[in-house]
């Protein structure tokens, strides 16, 4: 069965960074109707633990959920865009494991580029994200090693694309580490 992206691009008018990961989990695994909703991803507790010193402060510990009016206004003051490089997915097994989807529709990145005019900056969060967003590139531009940006064109911009780890708990670094990794991002591009 052929899954369609069930969120629309958030695209802070401000934008300088889109962030990219794959595609959403299935929707029973969800404790919000935005991105990275599953509460055993780390995402916004690598978030609160960069700019907050509080990895929960993006959660709302008593529902076991997530405080979406905080994460959406710090990613409007912060100028950070998300969506996924997957449109339109399969499962080949019922989870979120990127190793099991199947990119039918890979996202229309350039046209998600024409709304965010000062975007300079792309990161994905894990290797089938990246994979998928390199064939939008119209340069012949490498994979980035985590952390170390690569450079590429898209729509004649010059944009720096930075390949992240997995906000999975599946992937095998500890949150603190994936946090550092991060921060690290955060501060080449002047964001912290």
């Amino acid at each position: 069965m052929i899954e369609t992206h069930p969120l629309q691009p958030y695209l802070p008018k401000n934008a300088k960074l889109l962030m990219l990961g794959s595609f959403p989990p299935p929707q029973n695994k969800w404790k919000m109707d935005f991105y990275y909703p599953n509460y055993q991803n780390d995402m916004w507790r690598i978030m609160g633990l960069i700019f907050f010193k509080d990895k929960n402060y993006f959660l709302d510990l008593a529902n076991k959920s997530f405080d979406l009016p905080r994460i959406q206004a710090f990613l409007n003051d912060k100028g950070i865009a998300i969506f996924d490089t997957a449109y339109q997915v399969k499962r080949l097994q019922n989870n979120a494991a990127d190793k099991f989807l199947e990119v039918v529709t890979p996202s229309d990145i350039p046209k998600i580029l024409q709304q965010l005019p000062n975007c300079q900056y792309m990161m994905t969060t894990g290797d089938k994200a990246t994979d998928t967003l390199l064939t939008h590139f119209t340069t012949d531009t490498s994979k980035p090693k985590i952390g170390c940006p690569s450079t590429g064109l898209i729509l004649n911009r010059t944009i720096q694309l930075y390949r992240m780890p997995s906000s999975s708990r599946a992937y095998p670094l500890a949150l603190e580490k994936k946090a550092q990794s991060y921060e690290e991002l955060f501060k080449q591009i002047s964001f912290i």
